[in-house]
């Protein structure tokens, strides 16, 4: 069963609203499963006074939590899934890249409020070391503030107005590894076996050759292989990311049990919502991939389990860009559905919407959508068109060759398409860890870019650019609808091109992700109310599109989404099904043509059959009478009973 939900049933049932009453009733609640996690990662054997241990632990910790997170616990348990609801709107950034630090950040708030901007994800802000820290996930402190960005006084600041404006905020927990920088790490290196038993690390390179033999490399043009040899400590580490990341032992206890602190620590700084980052690495075992193990399952569970006693309100989102048969585990499986992680990244229809975009067609899209198995009614997606991060081509080689295509072809064509290989193509994206042996490669570039607007301003062709503008609106719009948590990334909003300037960064010319972070524009949204450019036009338009998602329940996410096919490859169509009076339909076009479908089965949806219905993205009033309806290049069409 849902644990959350048991915890909700105490919270408003029990009259008792003490909060360490409800601790003892939360940690009762969670006990077994706490337990049952436990041993079946740490033998009961040998670990029965680790065990103990955490029990101990889990009261020390609540008793860290300041008393205003306690009563918002209790409040975020009263509300339901609040995750889900269609008021939902996150926007994903740098701070830095923001507006210098938090401080900034925190003047800008009523811009977040202008959009309709709830949500805030906030890139590591913790530090790192000074050189290459892989934007800040390469981790020095789980809870001390970057100097750069301020302090912790600057935090609690910010997440207590955060809090006082309703809105919420996600900050990364890097679970997988540490920095080499980092105490424990230092404290390996100076030769303390207690420390280097919190990492992978080995005398000589003979088991770490049996690790390689079956795990893939993750950047294998920059930090290939999974081990780094450390002249200091004599010992081979392992490093999956990258030589200055080492990876964390989750088979010690003691491992587990520090970052479980670390974590508490991390959340009483004002999270409502913790980014897992890397877990589906979290377990290694030689002879696998060491990657989604049933291991790493177990562990997130424990993690969330303890969690949910000491701090209810904070939930987690799963960052495991992998297949859509593995992405939906991360929700729980058998008796750990609906209690490992609440929320995680939509990354496969980022990833196919990027596909249609490329060939104009979605018959890739609907086939694989339709493999995706459903997710738990209490867990929810984040949808997003764009991240700090690359485009991953993990397309499932059967379902591009059910449809007549070649896997290998096909992506390379995609590379070509998007990464200057087309002088046709409008795309002016970049290559990121491109492998000329096997010719796998991903992609890099801000949604602008990538849609055509950056070489259609430079080139002043009006079609182009109006087409650049249709398109970054048709896949926003998309992602509004589809059915989760909708995460603008900064910049989408007013059509920021790539940003080159990374490559006079020594720390950074080598890692082409940069070219889609770039710094925000704040003279461009200066004038977004006196232009009638492309930002302008974006702008306005995602902001009347947000407000809309806000003004209809439909939008909330309860498992409510319907794909239809039309018969047209071009067409991306789906419903978000309520009641008699509210259900809604998208219609999506991914064509440069006018397209045509028939309409008389949407008649048949019961919302539709009296009177014409109306089009909410339009304003306008939408003919299901005609023979054929027309939709116009890029077009999106959101269709509710007038």
């Amino acid at each position: 069963m849902n644990q959350a939900a048991l915890h909700r049933l105490v919270a408003t049932k029990f009259k008792e609203k003490n909060p360490k009453t409800l601790f003892d009733l939360r940690l009762a609640t969670n006990l077994s499963l706490i337990q049952q996690q436990f041993f079946s990662l740490y033998s009961q054997k040998d670990h029965q006074s680790d065990f103990k241990q955490l029990l101990d632990l889990l009261p020390k910790l609540f008793s860290l939590r300041p008393d205003e997170l306690k009563q918002q616990d209790l409040h975020r348990l009263s509300m339901g899934n609040w995750y889900q609801s269609e008021q939902m709107l996150g926007m994903q950034l740098y701070v830095e890249h923001f507006n210098k630090d938090l401080k900034g950040l925190q003047e800008k708030i009523p811009y977040f409020k202008e959009l309709g901007v709830n949500f805030l994800h906030l890139m590591p802000i913790t530090t790192r070391p000074k050189k290459e820290n892989d934007g800040g996930y390469a981790v020095n402190n789980y809870h001390q503030v970057a100097k750069k960005y301020g302090t912790n006084k600057d935090l609690l600041k910010l997440t207590k107005e955060l809090r006082d404006q309703d809105m919420f905020l996600m900050l990364d927990f890097v679970v997988n590894h540490t920095s080499n920088e980092f105490s424990w790490a230092k404290k390996a290196i100076a030769g303390d076996k207690k420390y280097q038993g919190f990492y992978y690390t080995f005398e000589n390179d003979t088991i770490p050759k049996e690790y390689e033999k079956s795990m893939p490399e993750v950047f294998p043009e920059t930090s290939p292989g999974n081990f780094t040899y450390n002249d200091e400590m004599d010992k081979w580490v392992m490093t999956v990311f990258n030589h200055y990341q080492w990876d964390l032992n989750y088979t010690n206890p003691k491992v587990f049990m520090e970052m479980l602190t670390n974590l508490v620590k991390l959340v009483n700084l004002g999270a409502d919502i913790v980014r897992f980052d890397a877990l589906a690495f979290l377990w290694k075992k030689i002879g696998t991939i060491s990657q989604n193990l049933p291991e790493a399952h177990d562990l997130i569970t424990l993690f969330r389990m303890c969690l949910q006693v000491v701090a209810p309100g904070t939930i987690f989102l799963a960052e495991a860009i992998v297949a859509p048969t593995e992405i939906v585990k991360y929700f729980g499986e058998g008796q750990k559905k609906g209690n490992e992680c609440e929320v995680a990244y939509n990354a496969s229809l980022m990833a196919l919407l990027w596909n249609s975009i490329a060939t104009k067609k979605t018959v890739l899209l609907y086939k694989s959508l339709t493999q995706v198995p459903s997710k738990p009614d209490d867990c929810t997606w984040i949808n997003y068109v764009r991240c700090h991060d690359d485009i991953g081509l993990g397309y499932e080689n059967q379902f591009i060759q059910e449809i007549g295509w070649d896997p290998q072809q096909h992506r390379k064509f995609l590379l070509d398409y998007y990464c200057q290989r087309l002088g046709w193509s409008p795309a002016t994206g970049l290559l990121f860890m491109y492998n000329p042996k096997t010719g796998d490669g991903r992609i890099t570039g801000s949604t602008a870019s990538l849609l055509g607007l950056e070489k259609a301003l430079a080139n002043k062709d009006e079609t182009l650019i109006a087409d650049a503008v249709s398109k970054i609106i048709l896949l926003y719009g998309i992602i509004l609808a589809y059915g989760g948590i909708p995460m603008i990334y900064a910049g989408d909003e007013i059509a920021m091109p790539n940003d080159y300037s990374f490559t006079e960064d020594e720390s950074k010319k080598e890692d082409s992700r940069w070219v889609n972070r770039p710094k925000q524009n704040w003279e461009v949204i200066a004038s977004l109310n006196s232009g009638k450019g492309p930002q302008s036009i974006i702008f306005h338009t995602l902001k009347k599109l947000i407000g809309i998602r806000k003004k209809n329940p439909v939008f909330a996410d309860h498992n409510n989404l319907t794909l239809h096919h039309t018969g047209n490859h071009h067409m991306l169509v789906f419903e978000r099904t309520g009641n008699a009076k509210n259900g809604l339909l998208a219609i999506c076009n991914f064509d440069e043509k006018h397209q045509v479908i028939e309409p008389s089965w949407i008649k048949k949806l019961g919302y539709f059959a009296k009177g014409e219905p109306k089009d909410l993205v339009s304003d306008e009033k939408v003919n299901l009478k005609s023979g054929l309806l027309e939709i116009k290049p890029y077009q999106l069409l959101w269709l509710k009973k007038s």
